[in-house]
């Protein structure tokens, strides 16, 4: 019978999981000398499945053996434990054997990485040169773990691949219509260096040669993973379905919001939310343009609007926006921690998915928490549209609440803090953190205003769509678009046009990403929703005992919570 606690037991799987998965073991800033890469065969699926069946297993015992009493311990293991059910659920169904997209999978990951690595010194490139050389067979082992899937009948829909397909001719230098340059086969000859080639060139020059030629070990791997993806994986998959279904849609949006949702009470609410924020935005649109439009007038505000040109010159002012809300911020409306009020501005690689992102501090914030822009190869970018992004993924959104859990990594543990968050939490406290920067009056110019309104129209229409397209639901019969018919990608689409300020090419991104992640696009509207009705149940429950509600206070007792699912979130939240 083990004798360690459910937050011994949940560090004692992470750094199981490291040694299984050194992409982990990196991001998490540990094992900063290891080269290798996860094993992403059906055989590395089936050891990181054993180990966390085990995992729970222990956690029974610990349990059972009264470790489990204190209320912190209690609050990991129920973390835990459904944290692991989630996960080998998708697993004993053979989710892993279709994981293609646009967005997160393996051959995402096996690039990414080299970003957050080390790249100070001779010895830091020498291990990303031992790290490139790998690629291949990490490859080897995810095109090994899918055509298991095509075995069983596990497919991902074509449009997926074909998704994929463009990036790997991006990250390989190709054109537009996917043919290499003459001679790129073998790593030489004219045209775009690689993504990997780029990278190593960053290299110190007594390490380059080494970097170049590892850099052409990589290319050599994703050009055999697009080779077989193209001529094989594509023709075995033809004719699987966008739409996975309703069983398979609730098991992914447990793993994404740590709840059983109400698939048909999310899909109502989010034509509500649909219907209020578009009467907003009309009022706001009238400000700018009157008469307009709101897709008129972000129009105007695209053409005729304040932006910033250049890439590079973005990227400065998303940092001094950043810089200014933490100078704003600290002391007034949120007390941050010396670690906490660094956080760097950065362009995404090229061939990544449209939308801007967030990367986590290291545990010893060594690498700082990153925002991530992809230019998408602009160099001209409109403002309205950027500044309550990077409230949800700077300040006070993506950024304050990852890092103020990495803070305080020891108190809680660090399985919770790392891996054991749940994505729904975290979205909605970032879409809730654009709310509250509107609230707070940053939002008073009406072009930045539609903005943060048009961000939370999009995620309203994310809860339609998503639920919608997965689930073939049929569009009400008083809606003015198409009522009746049943959503497919297509409807799906040309109703997004209608009612986006977005580019068409992140448009496009994000509907292969909804349909590539089911359940993920409904957690940051489901996760506000919870963060919004958390702060009124505590509201309410300090003003029935006669106490002032101090929302500077709250606010740091609910960022150093643990993380939470939507099921124990607004219960959490109300008590504080």
């Amino acid at each position: 019978m083990t004798d360690l606690n459910p937050r011994q037991i949940a560090d004692a799987c992470l750094d199981a999981l490291c040694r299984l998965d050194p992409i982990l073991a990196t991001s998490l800033g540990v094992n900063l000398d290891d080269d290798r890469l996860p094993d992403y065969s059906p055989a590395g699926a089936d050891a990181r499945a054993e180990l966390l069946r085990a995992t729970l297993d222990d956690l029974e015992r610990s349990t059972a053996a009264g470790l489990a009493a204190d209320p912190a311990e209690a609050q990991c293991a129920r973390l835990l434990r459904e944290r692991l059910s989630a996960t080998l659920a998708q697993y004993d169904a053979g989710d892993h054997l279709r994981a293609v997209g646009n967005l997160h999978s393996p051959v995402h990951s096996v690039r990414s990485v080299f970003v957050a690595m080390p790249a100070a010194t001779e010895a830091d490139w020498s291990v990303i040169a031992g790290r490139l050389r790998r690629v291949p067979e990490a490859l080897a082992g995810y095109r090994a773990a899918l055509a298991a899937g095509v075995e069983r009948d596990l497919k991902a829909a074509p449009r997926q691949v074909e998704a994929v397909l463009g990036q790997l001719a991006t990250w390989l230098g190709e054109g537009e219509d996917g043919q290499a340059a003459a001679g790129a086969e073998d790593g030489e000859g004219e045209g775009d260096p690689s993504w990997f080639e780029v990278f190593a060139a960053g290299g110190p020059e007594k390490v380059r040669p080494e970097l170049a030629e590892a850099a052409r070990i990589a290319d050599s791997g994703v050009r055999q993973l697009r080779d077989w993806l193209r001529d094989e994986y594509a023709p075995a998959v033809q004719g699987t379905a966008d739409a996975v279904g309703r069983e398979r849609y609730l098991r992914s949006a447990r793993a994404y919001t740590g709840a059983d949702v109400d698939l048909d009470e999310a899909y109502a609410w989010g034509w509500a939310e649909f219907h209020r924020i578009s009467a907003e935005m009309r009022s706001v649109a009238e400000q700018i343009l009157p008469g307009a439009t709101a897709l008129e007038a972000m129009t105007h505000l695209n053409e005729h609007g304040h932006a910033i040109e250049g890439a590079e010159e973005v990227r400065v002012w998303l940092q001094e926006l950043m810089d200014q809300a933490i100078r704003d911020l600290d002391g007034t409306h949120f007390d941050l921690a010396g670690p906490i009020r660094k956080v760097e501005a950065m362009l995404a690689p090229a061939g990544s998915a449209a939308a801007p992102y967030y990367t986590a501090p290291s545990l010893d914030f060594a690498r700082p928490g990153r925002t991530w822009l992809p230019t998408l190869g602009h160099t001209r970018f409109p403002t309205w549209g950027l500044v309550s992004t990077w409230y949800h993924e700077g300040l006070p959104g993506h950024h304050l609440q990852l890092a103020q859990w990495t803070l305080l990594a020891d108190q809680l543990s660090r399985y919770q803090v790392t891996i054991g968050r749940i994505s729904a939490n975290s979205e909605g406290w970032a879409l809730y953190a654009e709310r509250l920067m509107d609230e707070l009056g940053y939002l008073g110019d009406p072009a930045e205003r539609l903005g943060f309104l048009d961000a939370q129209l999009m995620r309203a229409i994310r809860v339609i769509v998503d639920i919608g397209m997965h689930l073939e639901l049929r569009i009400p019969q008083d809606a003015d678009f198409h009522p009746g018919e049943s959503w497919t990608p297509e409807l799906a689409r040309d109703f997004f046009g209608r009612n986006s300020g977005r580019p068409g090419e992140f448009l496009d991104s994000e509907l292969i990403r909804y349909l590539g992640l089911p359940g993920q696009a409904i957690g940051y509207k489901l996760g506000e929703r919870a963060w919004l009705a958390g702060r009124e149940a505590a509201r309410a429950a300090h003003a029935e005992r006669g106490e002032e509600f101090d929302l500077k206070a709250w606010h740091m007792k609910a960022l150093s919570l643990s993380p939470l699912g939507l099921d124990d979130l607004v219960p959490a939240l109300s008590q504080l």
